[in-house]
């Protein structure tokens, strides 16, 4: 399909998504957008990638039951590359991300365009809530709803409106997304954030707001998991070589716990083998190990903490926890030292996944 040149654009609403391998919940996300009150006209625009597991083939059939849904090809499978290509073939003046792994609240898109209005603002986000079907997925869901999991972001579980970092997924005028080109298709993840930069640096507002939500399903297996956090990490990592102090103090954390368990191994290894030994070994096990030894009873705590579920639950925390630190930690240190290069998400590869009821 080509692009569209829209010198300007009709008032309505174009909700775009990017798509691979989601059959298990493309379904669920179409009807959350699709089930959306506008006073104003709305399409929704499906970027697919190259999927393996039938997606393609829903996609053409929901498409074919709603002229609303309209279809363009994203052979690169990048996330922003896709969202381009959905934008580009879009026909209105606001643009609605969504995400295949998630659900859009009933008004949400009305209210954000209320926002929007109200604001000023060229982005509207609001807060995405983390779900699962499973006691993994629930204890991954759980987490990312945890400041001690995955905070720091408004969207992660803020309750204050107002001008914001980013936007989750995000409600954008168009005008100000052509003005700034767009999202980076050179940045295969965290291309949200860096799209928000470039709009705040453009002198644009973006703006958070509590009531807008979003339900965000979880990557459904540990490998999954793993995988998805390194790949984001790496590119957080690409992110701060390319703009530096601009990402805030918090993306630092899990790579520099990951420094203090190869200083542990290292450590260990040194006083078993007797090379360390005496007051320094006193000193140096106490620096190194106590900080971990702090980490590990967090780690016991937030398991333990009211709200965690049943036992199968909390088993999982005490490993989705440290998977998630430590995965993104790495990624990160290897996206700095070396950039993120060809890194992609392996997550959103292969065919199983887990249906949703």
């Amino acid at each position: 399909m080509p692009d569209n040149d829209i010198a300007t654009p009709e008032n309505g609403v174009s909700f775009v998504m990017p798509v691979l391998n989601e059959r298990a919940y493309l379904e669920h996300a179409i009807a959350s957008v699709l089930a959306q009150e506008l006073s104003v006209p709305a399409e929704l625009v499906l970027a697919l990638g190259p999927s393996t597991d039938g997606t393609t083939e829903l996609a053409q059939r929901l498409a074919a039951e709603d002229d609303r849904i309209r279809l363009v090809d994203n052979p690169a499978a990048h996330i922003p590359v896709g969202l381009n290509a959905a934008i580009r073939a879009s026909r209105f003046a606001t643009i609605v991300r969504v995400d295949a792994h998630s659900e859009l609240a009933p008004g949400y898109a009305a209210l954000a365009l209320q926002t929007l209005e109200r604001t000023g603002a060229a982005n509207v986000g609001g807060v995405m809530r983390a779900d699962g079907r499973t006691p993994f997925q629930t204890s991954v869901a759980r987490l990312y709803n945890s400041p001690v999991g995955l905070g720091g972001g408004a969207y992660h579980g803020g309750t204050h409106e107002g001008e914001a970092e980013s936007a989750y997924l995000g409600v954008m005028r168009r005008t100000v997304l052509e003005e700034v080109g767009l999202f980076d298709e050179s940045i295969r993840r965290g291309e949200d954030w860096e799209l928000n930069l470039r709009i705040r640096q453009a002198g644009h507002l973006v703006w958070f707001d509590p009531n807008l939500s979003v339900t965000y399903w979880p990557r459904e297996s540990w490998l999954r998991l793993a995988r998805q956090f390194r790949a984001t990490g790496a590119w957080r990592g690409e992110l701060v070589r390319r703009y530096g102090r601009r990402n805030g103090i918090r993306f630092f954390a899990p790579p520099a716990l990951v420094v203090l368990v190869a200083v542990a191994v290292v450590t260990g290894i040194l006083q078993l083998t007797g090379v360390l030994t005496g007051v320094l070994s006193l000193i140096v096990s106490a620096v190194v190990y106590l900080p971990l030894v702090a980490y590990l009873m967090l780690v016991i705590v937030v398991a333990c903490l009211p709200g965690g579920g049943g036992p199968r639950q909390r088993l999982w925390t005490l490993l989705v926890l440290p998977t998630m630190h430590l995965s993104w930690g790495l990624g990160f240190l290897g996206g700095v030292l070396r950039g993120a290069r060809d890194t992609v998400d392996a997550s959103r590869l292969g065919t199983r996944n887990t249906p949703l009821p």
